[in-house]
């Protein structure tokens, strides 16, 4: 069978361009590849043009405006979700710029449609007062309620993203002075944040309780479920907002309607100003 140039270009940009050019994460890459089987199979689907036949020539703006729209209307995507299938293929047109210029006008004509605007939601955050009794909920009595007081205090501690804290293992972390963590965050880029002595006391004792501690157990997730997998986002959400719900009976003025693990880490960018 007769490769296309579409089907070349999207290889090196997902295999080689993404990963070791750019440096992106593998998320973001999966998010990107998630796109184009989307686009393809709309393409196929709606466009009547098999993934064989594909070729870069078949793909203009108004193609991938209809891609846009149906992405709305048929499989009822948010603006926002649009907004990111959009710049994942633009990028895609933005490399091919360099790579295979014969089309150049069209991926310039593709670039220059207009991501859609958004309304912003408030973010909710947690005022001192509020992550002081949040961190208050999980029983120390129990293993699961040692380990989430470790999780979520680290959460706030670090101002870390979810994926962040899945992806930690017990190598990242420094336990004598000057204490601190190494955590990769977005595009694999790296950052050591400082520890207080309280928080390496808790990681410290959860630590030891669970092995983490022992050469073998360096590159293991720091945080786990019980059939010893890492935490899913899920995961994390669920155990957030089974000690909110908690802290809200005791002091629901203290404790947003709205919680989400992205306010842990406003509500410590918040309390650095």
């Amino acid at each position: 069978m007769k490769t296309t140039d579409f089907s070349k270009y999207l290889t090196d940009y997902l295999t080689r361009y993404m990963p070791h050019e750019r440096g992106s994460s593998p998320n973001t890459i999966m998010a990107y590849r998630d796109t184009f089987v989307l686009f393809i199979t709309f393409m196929e689907h709606v466009q009547n043009i098999k993934a064989e036949k594909l070729y870069l020539k078949s793909i203009t703006k108004e193609c991938v405006v209809a891609f846009l729209d149906w992405l709305q209307t048929e499989r009822k995507c948010s603006d926002t979700t649009k907004n990111l299938r959009l710049a994942a293929l633009q990028s895609f047109f933005r490399y091919l710029q360099y790579q295979n210029p014969d089309n150049l006008y069209e991926y310039q004509n593709i670039m220059s449609i207009k991501l859609k605007k958004t309304k912003r939601t408030a973010m909710n955050y947690l005022t001192i007062e509020g992550i002081t009794l949040l961190l208050e909920q999980p029983t120390v009595k129990s293993e699961k309620g040692r380990r989430d007081i470790a999780l979520l205090s680290l959460m706030y501690n670090t101002g870390s993203r979810v994926q962040e804290i899945i992806d930690l293992t017990p190598s990242a972390i420094r336990l004598d002075k000057p204490y601190s963590i190494q955590i990769t965050g977005k595009g694999n880029k790296t950052r050591i944040v400082p520890l207080m002595e309280n928080q390496v006391r808790i990681l410290k004792c959860y630590l030891d309780e669970h092995g983490l501690l022992e050469a073998q157990a360096q590159l293991f997730p720091l945080f786990s479920n019980s059939r010893k997998e890492k935490l899913t986002r899920p995961g994390i959400t669920h155990i957030l907002l089974k000690y909110a719900d908690k802290a809200r009976e005791k002091n629901h003025q203290l404790i947003p309607d709205k919680l989400s693990c992205h306010s842990l880490r406003h509500s410590k960018a918040m309390h650095l100003l």
